[in-house]
This record gives C-alpha cells, structure tokens and sequence, in this order.
C-alpha cells in the first residue's frame, strides 16, 4: 500500500445543487485546492445525476473525474443503495487508495481505507429532517464511524460534540477547519433590480441571514425580534426552504410583519452579492452548527455581524461579532440594533477571515488520506 495517495474517491452522493447549502461550498472549495496543492494524487468524485451534470458544466472535469451514480437527494433508498453499495464496490474495482465521505453519512462496509468528514452532531439532539430521515442518519453515521480509518471534525467545538454524541475519544478526532467561504469574486446584480424582485424597499435597512431554512437555524427568532426593531428594517431570510418556510410565514402574519420579512429561497452567487451589500447587518440565530461558513463570508465582505453565543461561533468569529442568547428575542433584537447602528470595524472582520483558508484546508485533508493509509 503506498504511503500517499495516489487515487482518492471521494463521496459527494449528497448534492443537490443550489440546495445542498454549505457542504456544497465545502464540496465546490476543497476539491480544486486538494487538486491544486496535491498534484501528484489523481481525484474522482462520485456524486449524483444533478450533481454530475452541474460539476460539468462548471468544467471540472478540467482538474479531476466526475462519476455519477443513478441517485438523485431525495430518492432515498437509490441513495442508500449508492452510497452503501455501488460506491464502496467502485472504489475497489477502480483500485482507489483511499474513499472520503464528505457529509458524515459514509459507507459501513467499505475495502478501502475510509475517512469521514463528520460535519457536526446536530441531527442527533435537534429536529432537522424528517423521522425517517434521521433514524437512518444516526444508524449509518455510528456505524461508519467505528469502521472508519480517519475521521475530519470541522470545528473544535464539533467535534467535542461528536466525540460525546459516539463515544469516541476527541483526540482521535483530528480538527480541520473549513476556508472563508465562497470568495466575493462574482460580479453583483444591480441593486435596484435586486431590490425589485425581492420587494424590498427602496431607503430600508436589510437584516440578512444566509442558512437553510430548518428548525434548528432558529429563523423564528429573528421573526419574533423584528417588531422590536425599527420599522424601516426588513428581514431576509435566504436559502433553500423546507416545511419550516411556512411556519415562518405564519408567524410574520400572525404579528403583522408580512411586508417585513422576505423568504427568499435559494439565490445564486451574483444576487447573494447584492444582498450582502445591501445588509446593514448579518444576522445568524442558529441553535448548532458545524462551522458557520455564511459567519465567515458575512466578515470577508466587512458585514456587521449579530450571532447566537454558542461555542463554535464564538470559535469562528472570534471578538468579531456581536452576541446574544439564541433563546432571547429581546436580547437579538438589541443586538441586531447595535450592529446596525454602530461603527463597524471592517479590518479587524477581514483579518478574522483570513485566519481560514482552503488551501490549509486541503493539507488538512491530505493528511487524513496519508493517516488512512497508515
């Protein structure tokens, strides 16, 4: 068995473009810096139909291999017999070195030295997905685990969680953080016409929070903080909506603030620029999280932030944003308004970002292939 990688098949059967929300982003920024730092090491990456087609499209078959598998997300037992089947059976009829599951759902039985990107514990404490959903979630991710020849934690704070969550010693849980983000590279849509689409007024004030619309991202809250705030403020959620949305939507009628608060859905890069230009302040309530990559782009662009005090944001952001109860409306409404109202220190945010990169990223990873290896 060689000491380096030759070969690596990684596991990206969870994609959904557009809807995949940040293990997109993971998925999109790791790969090219793994293919960029690691020349010598030839990479395939094994996802869906929709997946396979976008990654084309996007040319990245420029700098690795794209194999599809007859799955789509949502289709959940081609899903289950993708990942837990063919893939592992593809990974040893193409004598891969090593297999990398990036979403912490991986094959249980596998030939090939496994690693695992345990992304965080959530699914385990908190309502995210459907019963069915994550009942098979948590029998597969336990039993992966045990099997797994490395493990990936994202976050000190994640992977604490996980080692208490599985019973596993945190030292055998290597931390590597996740880059910035998704660079501010992309040329912005017109503000007005953003604006318009969105039906935002013309002179208001945006609170902005990027995240999948999921209980566990805590949106309500922002909902219940809003009549605390100036009525010149309007609240955009953006990111792809589950059942949640509609609950949400019915709290914005039940308190009147149907005109102030925007669902947006899944946004493409050029609008999210926008909105993070037009935002007076980020705001992120999430009750758990594995990193926080939307904290990091929201400090990159010299966005005021307001976001729960919870240990991994507190890791991420640093002295950076400003905090409050995640449980508290009073307390995030104030906050909100301070980070709207005061200076903002755009370097001290910039260098905070910069403290994450992909490239380190993907030396990180590379380790846990040659760990895999040993």
């Amino acid at each position: 068995m060689p000491r380096h990688p030759r070969h690596v098949g990684l596991n990206a059967l969870f994609l959904e473009p557009g809807r995949s929300a940040g293990t997109e982003t993971y998925l999109r920024e790791l790969v090219p810096a793994l293919a960029a730092e690691f020349p010598g090491t030839r990479f395939t990456v094994v996802t869906t139909r929709k997946g396979a087609a976008a990654l084309r499209d996007d040319g990245w078959t420029e700098f690795c291999s794209i194999m599809q598998l007859p799955s789509d997300e949502g289709q959940r037992i081609r899903r289950l017999a993708a990942e837990q089947v063919r893939f592992p059976v593809l990974a040893r009829a193409r004598g891969w070195d090593v297999v990398h599951s990036l979403a912490s759902v991986a094959p249980v039985f596998t030939a090939t030295p496994a690693v695992i990107t345990l992304l965080d514990a959530t699914f385990f404490h908190i309502r995210t997905f459907s019963a069915v959903t994550t009942a098979g979630m948590r029998l597969i991710v336990r039993a992966a685990v045990r099997r797994a020849d490395a493990l990936i934690a994202i976050s000190a704070a994640g992977r604490d969680d996980v080692a208490a969550t599985l019973g596993i010693p945190a030292a055998a849980i290597p931390v590597v953080h996740l880059g910035a983000g998704r660079p501010p590279g992309v040329p912005p849509e017109p503000e007005d016409r953003v604006r318009a689409r969105r039906g935002l007024p013309p002179a208001g004030r945006i609170v902005l929070c990027v995240a999948a619309i999921r209980p566990h991202k805590n949106q309500e809250l922002l909902v219940r903080a809003l009549p605390l705030l100036d009525d010149d403020v309007t609240l955009v959620l953006c990111g792809h909506p589950e059942p949640y949305a509609a609950e949400l939507e019915r709290l914005a009628a039940e308190l009147g603030l149907g005109a102030r608060v925007r669902i947006t859905g899944y946004v493409d890069d050029a609008e999210l620029e926008t909105l993070w230009q037009l935002a007076g302040c980020a705001a992120f309530p999430t009750l758990a999280e594995g990193f926080g990559l939307p904290l990091v782009e929201a400090m990159r662009r010299g966005v005021p932030v307001a976001c729960s005090d919870i240990p991994v944001l507190r890791e991420v952001g640093g002295d950076v944003p400003r905090y409050f109860d995640p449980r508290d409306a009073a307390d995030a409404a104030a906050t909100v308004r301070t980070a709207l109202d005061s200076a903002h220190d755009g370097r001290a945010a910039a260098a905070q970002a910069a403290r994450f990169s992909w490239q380190e990223t993907a030396r990180g990873t590379f380790e846990a292939y040659e760990r895999a290896l040993r």
